[in-house]
């Protein structure tokens, strides 16, 4: 069993013990239950302690058995409370760490709680697009109060244990101790092994003086915060409940709300999103104990807005960094903006300034190559251009110390390629950042045919310690999320060819969820960055068309936000997309010259045109294995391209539609005579999961 029983004096210590953070799965569950029967059995145990194995008391619910039968085996959750509740022996909940989800609610079954100060509490199950389903909508109402119980619950975010042992009249704690918490749980379990009757939460009364206003003000800004998911009001819902219902009531009301969450899209899309972030770090040949290298000093070459944002990163980390250029303007330059980008954090107080000056002193800088030679890692951010990072790669070959990892920060350019023009392929990897690589939450892992595998561990482990998602990739053009925004740019070219605007196309997509539409996105990360990328296509494919209208666009010098024109007008300083009648005049004239004449196209032919166009493509990657599982390309379009996280991805919004009526629209598609010939023919392995009536997960 995941749980241990051993008598401390007269005091039966029940401890949950399922690494890492003592989810309560089956066995667990059933060994509170069979140590709590053991010490009813036991006339000279007079009180029960139940704590936490390692690092937490419990970090709720055991993901490990998510959809399983085991989720819902006797004894349940519900079942265990009960049996605390029941106890004729008062029960101390030692709580410690963490104290999440369904932990939190064990502990609130308990007749008395004591906690270790800093220990992190939490109902987060709004998060993965549900509530609270073992009585946190019922109890904590009952020990914080319903204000505070309605934050904790409609945000999910966890607050510290004396931060909820100061809240005036709040009954969550009895006792915070410091120092040795079992210690001052047997003490405390000694001081109530008498008292009678035996407290319950659920007899504890809820009230607000203005309970009715108070639910409605509430409930009017919560919708206003989450119109794309159910789960946050179905939170004010429940806790509302505990005001005006019996507690078992109020238990039937959040079950019933809980188990109609289960089965809304919204919540099997944040579900899917949970599982797919925690499989991302899983590589089948390279198992979790893989030794990894250290790496207590990084290099970066590059100082400009990539550059400087990967070198935030690990300052950020607490990891010294030495930033290369050839030009000490450009390094003045670079390490101006990264301050300035600090600044901004302490003027919001994001940051404090002893926080500021730490990481700038762990910046240092030079013009010359030989002063990277103690670095145990360098990640180049230059030029996408293969010959500049030839001339990087042969220098860096030279200086830097055996077992050093070399990492190219390469968008779309061959990383075997790159790792051949050095003599220790193995020790190179691609570290595709996004802009600004800070901020954006994306890391692709490149991993190429002769990198090490301890580098990949090493590089993977480094991405969790930078906070970052981070996916492992093979080697392909573009890679993952690249390649296949390549084929989404090119279904919105087509769009404009055959009836729409830019506009048009935007708001279809924004209105299905996506951060930003394809031309204000092209606006924002430059419309010359994909010129450059289409000229090299038409050399390399002079068979694959695209639309010429982006061309068209660049040759005039609209390269978006950066020249205050793009598929859009800009006013200088604001970002404010303003429809252009030179993109206007400009679509049209080339309709008019290749003699098309333009339809009406809906939002829905939009918006399934340019995600399927994704999920194809996602297909081929999959099958090619350069992406190891479907669920690692929703995480890249998750976070990295603003796929709109209430749908969890391309792939599992396909899965959501159904492959069969996808490929269906693909057909449909495929109709189109203005549409490239070939596009829309189904991947192989989209092809036959359709046919088999199988889905990509």
């Amino acid at each position: 069993m995941s749980a241990t029983y051993e008598l401390r004096g007269n005091v039966a210590v029940i401890t949950l013990n399922n690494p890492p953070v003592n989810g309560l799965g089956y066995e667990t569950r059933l060994g509170i239950t069979t140590g709590l029967e053991r010490a009813l059995a036991d006339a000279a145990v007079k009180a029960v302690v139940i704590t936490g194995a390692g690092k937490a008391f419990s970090g709720g619910a055991d993901i490990r058995e998510f959809g399983s039968p085991k989720a819902l085996a006797e004894p349940n959750l519900l079942s265990v409370i009960l049996a605390l509740e029941a106890s004729t022996k008062p029960v101390v909940a030692a709580v410690h760490s963490v104290a999440m989800g369904g932990g939190l609610e064990l502990a609130l079954g308990c007749h008395y709680r004591v906690a270790s100060p800093g220990t992190l509490v939490a109902l987060p199950e709004v998060k993965i697009g549900l509530i609270p389903g073992a009585g946190g909508t019922q109890r904590l109402p009952r020990v914080i109060g319903v204000e505070n119980a309605i934050n904790m619950i409609v945000s999910g975010e966890p607050v510290k244990s004396e931060m909820l042992a100061m809240a005036p009249g709040q009954k969550l704690f009895q006792k915070i101790i410091e120092g040795d918490l079992m210690a001052g749980a047997l003490a405390y379990a000694a001081e109530v092994a008498d008292v009678r009757p035996l407290p319950l939460v659920r007899d504890l009364k809820v009230s607000h003086p203005s309970a009715d206003a108070y639910v409605q003000f509430v409930k009017n800004m919560v919708a206003g915060m989450s119109k794309n998911f159910p789960a946050p009001l179905k939170c004010v819902e429940a806790v509302a409940g505990s005001l005006r219902l019996r507690f078992d009531d109020g238990m039937k009301l959040e079950r019933e709300l809980f188990i109609g969450l289960m089965s809304t899209p919204e919540c099997k899309a944040l579900r899917h999103a949970f599982m797919a972030e925690r499989a991302t770090s899983k590589i089948p040949d390279v198992p979790a104990d893989t030794p990894v290298r250290e790496v207590k000093k990084l290099a970066v070459i590059g100082a400009g807005t990539m550059g400087g944002g990967i070198a935030m990163n690990f300052l950020n980390a607490g990891i010294p960094v030495v930033m290369l250029e050839m030009k000490q303007e450009a390094l003045d330059k670079g390490v101006g903006i990264i301050k300035k980008n600090y600044e901004a954090q302490v003027k919001k107080g994001k940051l404090k300034q002893d926080k500021l000056d730490a990481r700038m002193a762990l910046l240092s800088t030079t013009l010359n190559y030989a002063d990277l030679k103690d670095a145990d890692m360098v990640i180049e951010a230059v030029f996408e251009e293969m010959g500049v990072k030839e001339k990087v790669f042969k220098t860096l070959d030279e200086v830097m110390k055996p077992g050093a990892i070399l990492a190219s920060n390469t968008s779309t350019l061959d990383v075997d390629q790159i790792a051949a023009f050095t003599k220790r392929p193995q020790d190179v990897i691609g570290t595709h950042f996004f802009s600004p690589a800070n901020v954006m939450k994306l890391l692709e892992v490149i991993r190429g045919k002769a990198t090490a595998k301890d580098v990949l561990a090493t590089v993977m482990a480094l991405g969790k310690k930078i906070k970052k998602t981070t996916v492992v990739s093979g080697v392909c053009d573009g890679f993952i999320g690249n390649r296949m925004i390549e084929q989404y740019s090119r279904q919105a070219g087509f769009l404009l060819e055959e009836g729409c605007t830019p506009a048009q196309v935007d708001k279809a997509m924004e209105k299905f969820g996506m951060a930003m539409g394809p031309f204000r996105m092209g606006d924002l990360a430059g419309n010359d960055v994909g010129w450059y990328i289409r000229k090299r296509r038409y050399l390399e494919k002079p068979n694959l068309r695209y639309s010429k209208t982006a061309d068209l666009l660049c040759e005039l010098g609209r390269f978006g936000q950066k020249t205050s024109a793009g598929w859009y007008d800009y006013v200088p300083g604001k970002r404010d997309a303003i429809p252009s009648k030179v993109v206007t005049d400009m679509i049209e004239k080339h309709r008019a010259e290749l003699g098309i004449t333009p339809r009406k196209i809906s939002d829905d032919e939009i918006v399934h045109r340019l995600v399927y166009a994704l999920v194809n493509e996602g297909a081929k990657i999959v099958e090619e294995g350069i992406a190891m599982r479907a669920s690692d390309i929703d995480m890249v379009y998750l976070t990295g391209y603003g796929f709109p996280l209430h749908r969890g991805g391309p792939m599992n919004y396909a899965d959501t539609v159904g492959l069969f009526n996808v490929v269906a629209a693909m057909k449909r598609f495929a109709a189109n005579p203005l549409d490239d010939a070939g596009f829309w023919t189904p991947a192989p392995l989209l092809a036959k999961l359709a046919a088999e009536g199988k889905s990509f997960s």
